[in-house]
């Protein structure tokens, strides 16, 4: 996987940046330097190619996931950070995911995998299309879900899905509605907001 590792401050959380449909390892770069410029930076490409677009995961069309293939791919993207953790000496615990729409989704993907690792994500127009059966505990779990209303591609009904994915298993849960499928800067001052108030 092509990505970007960037240390800003020793010892630091880091924001796992996990970027939109045709997006790069660089896209959401900006969005975690105006988080919390302490932290470091792991942006993150996706490996799958879809009209040569890049994403995590493939899919049969606009909402319709290929689950057997966003299983696989989650569990390949966990050990992938896994691994950078390793080479640049940072916890697991300290991992915050940050994720736009398809990046949102894989990032739900991994938390429901691993509801032990990753403790806080910030994740915009994210979309989750299925029911879990299995119970996560999310109870010492801090998310921020940015969703839009008037979204062309996430109806509301699907973003109150992801809403109570996370409320029903205990995580403390943050939204923020804007209009559409974007993430501007009014959505990315909330975010900050929110950071800053779960450290």
């Amino acid at each position: 996987m092509e990505y970007l590792y960037k240390e800003n401050k020793k010892g630091a959380p880091v924001f796992v940046l996990l970027h939109g449909t045709g997006g790069t390892e660089t896209d959401l770069v900006s969005l975690g330097e105006f988080l919390n410029t302490d932290y470091n930076l792991l942006g993150i490409r996706g490996n799958v190619q879809e009209n040569g677009m890049n994403r995590y995961f493939k899919r049969h069309g606009e909402g319709h996931y290929d689950w057997e293939d966003l299983d696989f791919r989650g569990k390949e993207l966990y050990t992938f950070i896994l691994e950078k953790s390793k080479k640049y000496s940072f916890e697991m615990k300290d991992v915050v995911l940050v994720g736009f729409s398809n990046g949102s989704n894989i990032a739900i993907n991994m938390m429901i995998q691993q509801p032990d690792v990753f403790k806080k994500a910030a994740l915009f127009a994210p979309m989750y299309p299925t029911d879990i059966d299995e119970k996560q505990i999310f109870n010492e779990t801090n998310v921020f879900l940015s969703l839009g209303k008037n979204d062309p591609i996430v109806s509301e009904a699907e973003s109150l899905r992801v809403v109570n994915l996370f409320k029903q298993r205990g995580a403390k849960v943050t939204t923020f509605w804007v209009n559409g499928h974007n993430l501007d800067q009014e959505v990315a001052l909330e975010a900050k907001r929110w950071l800053n108030q779960t450290r």
